[in-house]
């Protein structure tokens, strides 16, 4: 297991490059102290070299696209941390079957493949209240990361949202989700412009996965 230092004294940080790509997006990142910053990183146990290890170090999360995404960072008040989120403490005998780096307004989940849900090893994987299963978004935390703050992943959401949804999901606080009715997984709900739209708490939605 490595220090906290070692996985911060790195050549070449990761978080100057995420820099640009963050102020042309509408994202907003969440704040986080320094102590628990590293806490983060720590118990994550990667460097801060990573994207991921730069977003745990140096943002409490990342909320994108008016709050339809909602990405894991070192923790803030209303969202996990990423180790919080998998349960982890910086004592990992071997990585975990699958990595939990996010979830959506309607309770879909993104988490990394480390085996488990039978993707590919290192792809960002979604599991979507549509079609209730883990499906690959075809490349790792990197590209994912971009791709959620460049508007790359309007695409898996297809489906997913109804005319006005922008303003719906703006007014939430992060501890709020969108539950709809009928389930956009059945037949009665595949048109999500006609289901019932309720605002619940996220741990709800979280809770049935």
């Amino acid at each position: 297991m490595r220090d906290i230092e070692s996985l911060i004294a790195v050549d070449e940080p990761a978080w100057p490059h995420l820099q640009k790509p963050l102020a042309e997006s509408d994202a907003v990142v969440l704040p986080i102290d320094s102590e628990r910053g590293r806490r983060s990183l720590w118990e994550l146990q990667v460097t801060a070299a990573s994207p991921m290890g730069a977003v745990a170090l140096h943002t409490g999360g990342i909320v994108v696209d008016h709050g339809w995404i909602r990405l894991y960072g070192g923790g803030s008040e209303h969202l996990p941390s990423i180790a919080e989120a998998n349960g982890l403490g910086g004592d990992m005998s071997a990585p975990p079957g699958e990595l939990i780096v996010g979830h959506d307004v309607l309770g879909g989940l993104f988490a990394i493949d480390g085996g488990a849900l039978g993707v590919a090893p290192g792809e960002v994987c979604y599991f979507g209240p549509d079609t209730l299963t883990w499906d690959g978004l075809g490349g790792g935390y990197s590209a994912f990361l971009l791709a959620a703050l460049g508007g790359g992943l309007d695409v898996v959401f297809e489906g997913l949202r109804w005319p006005g949804w922008q303003d719906d999901v703006a007014s939430l606080a992060l501890t709020q989700g969108i539950f709809l009715y009928p389930p956009p997984s059945s037949v009665e709900g595949s048109d999500v412009s006609k289901a019932t739209k309720s605002v619940v708490s996220i741990q709800e939605l979280l809770g049935t996965k």
